[in-house]
């Protein structure tokens, strides 16, 4: 009897050991010996995977690098053509050796024919989606070809749009294509509309397909929204616990999302987490984001507002365009939805405001039919569908239609619902507004600043540096950017008539000083309004690319530009900083001569009078300071560091700035 109960227990013990070993997935990565070409073009070149086809074409030096000068203009050609790309790979014997086998691409931009030895398997035409074939049948043990051809996305939209004329869909031809918004160009961001194998392709094999692990939530939230006296509240509750956010909204931080590695990330997220915040708003023009930046914000504790990749445009609604998006969404949800970090989906960015008050139907002549069905299909995809299809990929957390609940015009935004408030800068309004104007949730507002002046240096050659240049003007993509910035510097920090006569350095001093007021000024008074408001996400974190824009942190190096050291005061809960009350352009400043001293890795400073805005600025130096533009009051000392490593061994050569010196 015993012999028999130990023969059973192996017997069950082999049975289980087989039956694990054939739900093992055996995978090869298929990174290596890529080329490229212009379609048919004669010639081959060596091409990175994963990778895209501008960044290809910069290593292989067939294009100038587009974020110098006025390069942009230079490369926009490469949207217009079609692009091969091929592999040769052998097959492993693990491999091949399993009774299935299938090629797994996690990222296709955009619209690819994938040939496998001459067979074409796939027609892929969702940047956003995982593409699977079993591809078995097709496969041999040596000499592969993997060859795919690239689509100009910017050639398919336009013939999408001019085939369903007279039928138009607002505001743009990308509205057709399941693919990053802001490739086509944005008001911080260039034109670049590429294509490529932008995530990780390889075989997996297996001789049983495992099973899906069951999803456990990783975190327990609502989003109360609850009618009260004044409207209706708009707030996280965490664990049970009413959380107050402090963040920003995040945009891709680079224009060639597959240069991101996961030390640039951590250098990025690190600046949101040292500045004091708790929520970033993944914004829905961009891309869904690497699995690095979401395991980082696991880690650092920073909450994740998700929006769906749209922005700004109608969508169509026939049925390929939909079950395309329904596949991108139950693959994004599962894909995401163990982080503890995301703690609400949104369906969009701004289209909902866009369709009722941008006035889209009498700027592209809508016909009233035309008009109803927009909406129809609008409503179908964004307040039906996709939250159901989140529900059946297993996820409860909380869900918004859309972001914001009403545009900063209606009355309304301000007491219910989240907030886009972009009275100031685009309305021209003062930072103060908010007295009046805050919500209960601010997801959207900023003031806007040039970058770092060492970024200007970069992109530009001497004869560029005036702000009416074609190199300047390139850099800044904000309609009349120039002149909003120009209201602001004489309403906060100069006579109007001595703007024109600034040098582009003292100029890009200026706006980064009144960037720092206004966000300082701003956030403290959101803050006080707790809590009526409870989240106040500044716009925005970061860049794609050096340019004059609403970040509080520049492209080259993620440097910190001023407003980044008043958005971490402002941010603190330890101490809460006191609100200005008397605008820089009115205060009686002399000349404060500031002496310092360099002692190791620190700066002492002193100043004989009062100094406002007080820039320390070290040649060459890729880090941050503890502290800039900052105040300082005569004969107190003020002592900074900085990272010796920023230095790269050379000696620090230190130049100070203070308001005086620009407005005297």
């Amino acid at each position: 009897m015993k012999n028999r109960s130990t023969q059973f227990a192996l017997m069950l013990f082999l049975a289980l050991f087989a039956c694990r070993t054939n739900a093992q997935v055996v995978i090869q990565k298929l990174h290596v010996n890529w080329q490229f070409q212009e379609q048919d073009d004669a010639k081959w070149y060596p091409a990175k995977v994963p990778g895209e086809v501008h960044t290809d074409l910069l290593r292989n030096k067939l294009i100038p690098d587009p974020f110098y000068r006025d390069n942009e203009k230079k490369v926009q050609w490469v949207e217009k053509e079609n692009w091969d790309y091929k592999s040769n790979f052998g097959v492993e014997a693990g491999v091949f050796s399993q009774k299935q086998i299938e090629l797994v691409f996690d990222g296709l931009d955009t619209y690819a024919d994938v040939y496998l030895n001459g067979k074409l398997i796939l027609q892929a035409d969702n940047m956003f989606r995982q593409w699977r074939i079993d591809v078995k049948k097709w496969l041999k043990a040596k000499d592969n070809q993997l060859r795919i051809r690239f689509y100009s996305a910017q050639n398919k939209v336009d013939s999408m749009a001019k085939a369903d004329l007279p039928f138009v869909i607002p505001d743009n031809p990308r509205a057709y294509v399941r693919k990053a918004q802001f490739h086509f160009g944005w008001d911080w961001g260039p034109k670049l509309t590429g294509c490529g194998i932008w995530k990780e392709v390889r075989l997996e094999a297996y001789n049983q397909k495992p099973a899906e692990k069951p999803f456990v939530a990783p975190v327990q939230v609502e989003l109360v929204q609850k009618p009260d006296d004044k409207g209706s509240s708009f707030y996280f509750s965490i664990n049970g616990k009413p959380t107050y956010m402090k963040g920003a909204n995040y945009i891709p931080s680079d224009a060639f999302v597959t240069r991101m590695k996961k030390s640039d990330y951590r250098k990025m997220l690190l600046m949101a987490k040292e500045a004091n915040m708790n929520m970033l708003r993944v914004w829905g023009g961009g891309i869904y984001e690497s699995d690095d930046f979401y395991n980082l914000c696991d880690s650092l504790g920073i909450y994740v507002w998700q929006d769906f990749m749209f922005a700004g445009t109608m969508v169509p609604g026939d049925k390929h365009f939909i079950d395309n998006v329904r596949e991108e969404v139950k693959y994004q949800v599962k894909r995401l939805r163990h982080h503890k970090s995301i703690v609400v989906w949104c369906g969009n960015n701004e289209i909902d405001e866009a369709f009722n008050r941008w006035g889209w139907q009498s700027q592209f002549r809508m016909r009233p039919q035309d008009s109803v069905k927009l909406w129809q299909d609008y409503t179908r995809l964004f307040r039906d569908s996709i939250p159901k299809w989140i529900k059946e990929a297993g996820d409860a957390r909380p869900y918004v239609s859309t972001s914001p609940k009403y545009g900063w015009g209606v009355k309304t935004s301000i007491t219910e619902g989240d907030s886009h408030y972009w009275g100031t800068w685009w309305g021209g309004e003062d930072f103060e507004v908010f007295e009046n104007k805050t919500g209960r949730f601010i997801s959207e507002y900023g003031m806007q600043a040039m970058p770092n002046y060492s970024s200007i240096l970069a992109f530009t050659q001497p004869q560029d540096r005036y702000l009416a240049s074609d190199v300047m003007q390139s850099h800044q993509k904000a309609g009349n950017g120039y002149q909003k910035l120009n209201g602001y510097l004489k309403n906060y920090m100069i006579d109007a008539d001595r703007i024109s006569k600034l040098s582009v350095e003292d100029y890009t001093y200026l706006t980064q000083c009144v960037q720092y007021y206004g966000f300082k000024n701003m956030i403290l008074i959101h803050r006080s309004k707790e809590p009526y408001n409870m989240g106040t996400l500044l716009w925005q974190l970061n860049d794609c690319w050096p340019v004059a824009s609403w970040s509080i942190t520049d492209y080259y190096n993620r440097a910190p530009k001023a407003a980044w050291y008043a958005v971490k005061e402002a941010y603190r809960d330890d101490v809460r900083p006191t609100r200005d009350t008397v605008r820089p352009k009115d205060l009686k400043l002399s000349d404060p001569q500031i002496s310092y001293q360099v002692k190791g890795n620190q700066i002492v400073l002193q100043a004989k009078t009062f100094a406002k805005y007080v820039f320390v600025d070290i040649a060459g130096y890729t880090g941050k300071l503890s502290d800039n533009y900052f105040d300082l009051e005569p004969g107190k000392e003020k002592v900074i560091t900085f990272d010796l490593k920023g230095l790269d061994g050379k000696k620090p050569v230190v130049k100070i700035k203070s308001l005086w010196e620009v407005v005297k």
